[in-house]
């Protein structure tokens, strides 16, 4: 699925333009964004939760060279899924998951 898949999909169903559709998909995007960098996380019911963790310095590679860098600390985001959402998948699909 892409972006314009899904802009395509808003506009077909709330029957407006896709320039319309396109800034919903982009104010949703903006506000769960926004959620996570004033709250830490957005709990989006039905979806399920984007959650800001922090990520420590560490020492890497330049894949490259070989050369040893020093990677800066940060932030990563980690998504877990609603029970309603893990609920349609498939029971496969489902254990897969867990492994």
């Amino acid at each position: 699925m892409t972006k314009s898949d899904l802009i395509s999909t808003i506009a077909a169903a709330a029957d407006c333009s896709k320039a319309s559709a396109e800034a919903a998909y982009d104010r949703l995007i903006d506000k769960i964004a926004g959620t996570i960098v004033a709250e830490g996380e957005a709990d989006i019911r039905g979806l399920g939760i984007f959650k800001r963790e922090r990520t420590p310095a560490r020492e890497g590679r330049n894949p490259r060279t070989g050369e040893t860098i020093q990677i800066a600390a940060g932030y990563k985001v980690k998504f877990k899924a609603a029970k309603a959402l893990r609920d349609r998948l498939p029971a496969a699909e489902q254990a897969e998951a867990a492994d």
